[in-house]
């Protein structure tokens, strides 16, 4: 411990203002530093017995007890010291006695002559004890932790001096607790981010492995969640007669709660009885089960666009509830899909949905997307919009895997390349002979 006489105030140990301010500085600097309020704690104790030094201490805490019971968080006579924070069940747990007395008080307090009572349970850490100071660390409007101070001598502590003490310990109490807050809040986010990962996992395997091999279609696809999980989806259905039903759909809202709903939608698109013989019906059944049992007054909604390619034909009969509509290349000029649009999926249960038929040509491209491509923002706070998309699409002559990486590119130009705020999709299709 230190040999600086008691008697002297701050002033007199460190010198005149430049190197009080000095040493004021680099104790805020070191604390700032600090990642782990264990190792912050015992070098902010190391710096406070320069300014108020002592022959021992011993930390206490009340925390989630109750009178008269508590525990002895720190000790300068143990050898090895305890991590309150990850070995509480480590830490002696005692009952009445003069230190319960002080912490249950709520006041600081200085006793200039100590008798310790041999029966005492905390009576080993008293030992040798002249007299002491209390400093109460206050939580919530109560001394939920205490540091007290000892020294072998009598009257060893100034009373003028405890009022800038109490101030000083519980400032530094409160920045350890944020930094306890801190660190738990980090190790819960870790939790959630490993359990939202496995989510994403679940996620991305009931989308398509690989891209069906469709005769005069060439296929393309690409996905990306804006956070660990989301609410697009897309996929292929094999169905008689070599035609092949292609579904795109987002999930109203971020995260989680999307990628639940996307999971339910690719639950019940797959539990459909056998292969649907229209579009619509397809979307009459998921629409019909979303609302009875998942979305209904909850608010939440799938938009969706389905297909039914039929590979001698070049034909796609398809069906929209709610969902942006394809973007068409043909003859150098781009054209939506025209469609019979009704309400997205979930909304209203007896929602009618009809079908609409289109034959395509060789050379023909096709673009499925969700709004995450359309409504993606630049710095400005522009959107992408859909004169940009149908520029694009214009602009990749390629094959469908081009028109893709064409489509990703203008978005991420367009953005900056921050990360996107929402889900995005993009399905390309090229008819070729």
């Amino acid at each position: 411990m230190s040999d600086i006489p008691l008697d002297t105030t701050l002033t007199g140990r460190l010198g005149g203002l430049e190197q009080r301010l000095a040493f004021i500085i680099e104790t805020m600097r070191e604390m700032s530093r600090h990642t782990d309020p264990q190792v912050m704690v015992q070098n902010y104790g190391k710096r406070m017995r320069q300014i108020l030094p002592s022959d021992g201490s011993v930390s206490l805490s009340r925390r989630d007890l109750h009178v008269p019971r508590y525990r002895i968080t720190r000790s300068s006579r143990w050898k090895t010291p305890i991590n309150p924070w990850k070995s509480k069940q480590q830490l002696p747990l005692l009952e009445g006695g003069l230190f319960a007395e002080l912490i249950y008080g709520d006041m600081p307090v200085i006793l200039d002559e100590l008798l310790p009572d041999p029966n005492d349970p905390a009576a080993e850490y008293l030992q040798g004890v002249g007299s002491l100071v209390a400093i109460p660390l206050y939580d919530r409007g109560v001394a939920l932790n205490m540091v007290v101070l000892f020294r072998k001598e009598r009257g060893a502590f100034r009373r003028e001096q405890l009022p800038e003490h109490v101030w000083m310990s519980n400032l530094f109490g409160r920045a350890t607790q944020n930094l306890v807050l801190s660190d738990q809040l980090r190790e819960a986010y870790d939790v959630v981010d490993r359990e939202l990962q496995v989510v994403a996992e679940i996620q991305r395997s009931l989308l398509p492995v690989t891209l069906p091999k469709i005769p005069t279609l060439e296929l393309a696809a690409f996905y990306e969640t804006s956070r660990r999980a989301g609410g697009d989806y897309y996929d292929f259905f094999p169905l008689p007669d070599g035609r092949w039903g292609i579904l795109i759909a987002d999930v109203s809202g971020h995260g989680t709660p999307a990628a639940v709903l996307m999971a339910v939608t690719h639950s019940i698109a797959h539990t459909h009885f056998g292969p649907p013989s229209s579009p619509s019906g397809l979307m009459t059944f998921i629409n019909r089960h979303l609302a009875a049992r998942y979305t209904n007054g909850s608010g939440n909604f799938v938009t969706a666009f389905y297909g039914i390619y039929d590979p001698r034909e070049r034909t796609l009969s398809y069906c929209s509830a709610g969902h942006p509509s394809p973007r068409l290349r043909r003859d150098g000029s781009v054209t939506s899909i025209r469609e019979a649009n009704s309400l997205p999926l979930g909304i209203e249960s007896e929602e009618s949905y009809f079908d609409c038929l289109i034959q395509f040509q060789p050379g023909d491209a096709i673009l499925f997307y969700t709004d995450g491509i359309t409504e993606a923002r630049s710095v400005s706070d522009d959107l992408f919009g859909m004169e940009r998309l149908d520029e694009t699409l214009n602009s990749c002559t390629g094959d469908a895997a081009e028109i893709v990486a064409c489509t990703l590119f203008a978005v991420e130009d367009f953005d900056g390349g921050y990360p996107p705020t929402d889900d995005r999709t993009l399905l390309a299709a090229r008819v070729v002979g």
